[in-house]
């Protein structure tokens, strides 16, 4: 203002310039009022402090934001178990209301939203915790009131936070994050596409500064205690001056070349009539500029989160400093930046005075010029009338130096990945004893999955008749997809080497792996196809979520009466204990062989819920089919015998007999001529003797030639599965 005052009136006019400029420094440049403004590090934590300061954003940043409004937390009670004896469990699980502040400048919409370091919503907008309602508000200035806001303070207390862009959630699950709160950070775009250096200065300052073909930035957030140290990061980072044209306040930048010249003849010996130093130069201790200079930055390839890019210079130093720089910049230009900051202060050590004539108003602050006989380039800081003559100070600032070579690394972020719920697929299967224990009770297992980036959904329970009641949730994602061909029968004692199964998984990411024995011992691979349980020992992919599986272990834990019914197209589901959910149990009662119920599934991205109906057959209350069974000729009848099977899982340990699971070992006999019952008949152990008086009883009643005998195992609960031999009458 002083120089503009003197092109104007002379002396006098740059004493009121120079009164002028003060004030409007003082009022809009380096006003005092206001908080200090918030560092790097203060945008990635969340506040909700009273007074902090809202940061104005630009293009696209994260930031955390600050809490504005925010409800108690709601707790929801739930009763799951105390049936058949069992102690009921009682479940607590909570939600929460709030509003969070995102920039005081207007924004266009909010991308990606990360809640304690993890996806909370992803690029496509599908979150991946449950959430009543999210409702973005730009900061308009006509801004309506929230409703929910509205309800809670009542419409005369409540506020529409005019000309703040903020966020509101409602009901926000908190299971995931510790039953509180967690700490937010949003991927805001607050304009479309870069954004120029002079566009945001003159945004902040409200158009008293400005500039032309300046540098422009991906994303910056402003925030200070004045307009000027909002600008301050901006300046001193890509080496801008701040110099006072015709139009305004302009942001120049440090050009390569000189603008203008200062001849020798422009220096003056004398002024006022006495004799005064027409160049006086000075250089500070090189031991002054720090040994290395870090810049620290958002990087957009951390899914802006914060990077530091460092450079260093040989010679005498022992510090380093470091710059906080609000802005999105690439892990190369920001070892660029930091290196052109290090030249810049390592030039800057050099400065220079030169009083000159009049012609000297002609040469503004902030231009780079030349001066003869003086080596370099000088940039004018500052211009005064002094004594009849015009004092010039000027600083070095570095040429056209070399250029940090590219290859700078952003590291490596461990990032969830970004994948959409997707709709849940839901399973339900009633199995046999497949865990440890003795089975009193049918047990009817449900698996539920999704896509990628499934992350469980809410169950609900109905029998024949009743409404659905919620029981809980479901496990984690299961490897469930379908059968590709129907897999012909095989071997129950042998491994069928045979044939191959081929799957087709859910979702492309799934994967099958191959096992050893002592793996496969444990219970590795086990596999329900259709009704039959299976393992496999080798699996090869054959395209994205395509397998075919060999080595099989068929019929498992009494399943070999299912190895006729295979079809293609079948359900196939991986067999993995803590990915199973037993809904009879959650809901606190126990499956009934013969009932009929039905369970449905909602996860986040469900327009429908899932359904899976089924009516209990109690498989894990059916004994197994008795094996090995073999007929010995003998005193003209028939000695027949069997090896028996028992339903208290499946693993053979102690190489002893299987524990009987039932309360006495007990046997039913039927033999078959076709499809009349030729005779009946109960066992206490595992042998019958079909004697020669059975025999001719039989054929004198026409009862000749091949029979089929059938032997099952009288359970506690039901009767077994038979298991068939032939014999000759």
């Amino acid at each position: 203002m002083s120089a503009v005052g003197t092109l104007v009136g002379g002396p006098l006019g740059a004493a009121v310039g120079g009164l002028i400029g003060n004030a409007f420094d003082h009022a809009v440049l380096f006003r005092p009022e206001g908080r200090e403004g918030r560092r790097l590090t203060d945008l990635q934590l969340q506040t909700s402090s009273y007074g902090t300061q809202v940061p104005k954003i630009f293009g696209t940043m994260r930031v955390a934001g600050t809490v504005i409004w925010a409800t108690d937390l709601k707790e929801t009670k739930t009763r799951s178990g105390g049936g058949k004896g069992r102690p009921s469990v009682t479940s607590y699980s909570y939600s929460a209301s709030f509003a969070v502040a995102l920039s005081a400048r207007a924004v266009r919409s909010v991308g990606r939203i990360w809640a304690d370091g993890n996806l909370l919503r992803g690029a496509a907008g599908d979150f991946k915790t449950e959430v009543g309602a999210f409702r973005l508000y730009p900061g308009d200035e006509d801004q309506a009131v929230d409703p929910l806001i509205a309800a809670a303070e009542g419409i005369e207390g409540a506020t529409a936070h005019r000309g703040i862009a903020y966020v509101l959630f409602e009901d926000l699950a908190l299971a995931d994050y510790g039953n509180r709160i967690p700490s937010l950070t949003f991927e805001v775009e607050a304009d479309e596409g870069e954004v120029s250096i002079g566009d945001v200065a003159s945004a902040l300052s409200g158009g008293r500064i400005g500039g032309a073909d300046l540098p422009t930035l991906s994303g910056f957030a402003a925030g200070g205690r004045s307009i000027g140290e909002a600008i301050a990061p901006l300046a001193d980072a890509y080496g801008l001056a701040l110099a006072a044209e015709a139009e305004g306040l302009r942001l120049r930048p440090a050009g390569a070349a000189a603008e203008a010249a200062v001849p020798a003849s422009a220096l003056c010996a004398r002024a006022n009539g006495r004799r005064v130093e027409p160049l006086e130069r000075s250089t500070g201790a090189a031991d002054g500029v720090p040994a290395a200079l870090s810049v620290r930055h958002y990087d957009p390839s951390r899914d802006y989160q914060a990077g530091v890019q460092r450079a260093v210079r040989p010679g005498p130093a022992r510090e380093e400093d470091g710059v906080e720089l609000p802005v999105v910049l690439s892990a190369d230009r920001a070892r660029q930046m930091a290196g052109e900051r290090l030249d810049a202060r390592w030039a800057g050590r050099n400065a220079m005075t030169l009083r000159c004539g009049w012609e000297a108003l002609a040469w503004r602050p902030g231009q780079t010029v030349t001066v003869e006989g003086v080596v370099g380039l000088w940039r004018i800081e500052e211009r005064e009338w002094e004594a009849m003559a015009v004092r010039l100070a000027l600083r070095r600032v570095p040429g056209a130096g070399g250029v940090v070579p590219p290859g700078a690394s952003s590291g490596h972020p461990v990032r969830q990945e970004d994948a959409p719920h997707g709709a849940t697929a839901l399973m339900l299967a009633d199995v046999p004893q497949i865990k440890e224990g003795t089975a009193r009770t049918p047990l009817v297992v449900a698996a539920a999955s999704g896509g990628p980036g499934w992350r469980g959904a809410a169950l609900f329970l109905s029998g024949a008749g009743s409404e659905a009641a919620p029981i809980g949730r479901t496990a984690p994602r299961a490897t469930m997809g379908q059968a590709v061909e129907a897999l012909p029968p095989g071997s129950v004692t042998l491994v069928d080497e045979s044939h191959a199964l081929l799957v087709s998984l859910l979702a492309e990411d799934m994967m099958l792996a191959g096992a050893d024995e002592g793996a496969l011992a444990q219970g590795r691979n086990l596999c329900l196809v259709g009704r039959e349980l299976i393992q496999f020992s080798d699996a090869g992919q054959t395209g994205p979520g395509s397998f075919r599986l060999t080595g099989l272990r068929r019929g498992l834990f009494g399943t070999d009466w299912a190895m006729a019914a295979h079809e293609a197209g079948e359900p196939f589901l991986l067999i993995e204990e803590d990915r199973l959910v037993e809904p009879f149990a959650l809901a606190g009662g126990t499956a009934e062989p013969g009932a009929s119920f039905t369970l449905m599934a909602v996860g986040i991205g469900d327009a429908a819920a899932a359904e899976a109906a089924l009516t209990v057959s109690g498989e894990a209350l059916v004994p197994p089919a008795p094996v090995h069974l073999t007929a010995r000729a003998e005193a003209g009848g028939w000695v027949v015998r069997w090896v028996r099977r028992s339903r208290d899982g499946g693993r053979w340990s102690s190489g002893g007999d299987m524990p009987l699971a039932e309360e006495r070992e007990r046997y039913d006999l039927q033999l078959w001529d076709g499809a009349v019952l030729v005779r009946r008949a109960e066992a206490a152990e595992p042998v019958w003797i079909y004697d020669a008086g059975m025999r001719g009883a039989d054929a004198a009643a026409g009862h000749v030639g091949s029979l089929n005998l059938e032997v099952r195992q009288v359970g506690t609960f039901a009767p077994g599965r038979a298991g068939r031999i032939m014999i000759e009458n």
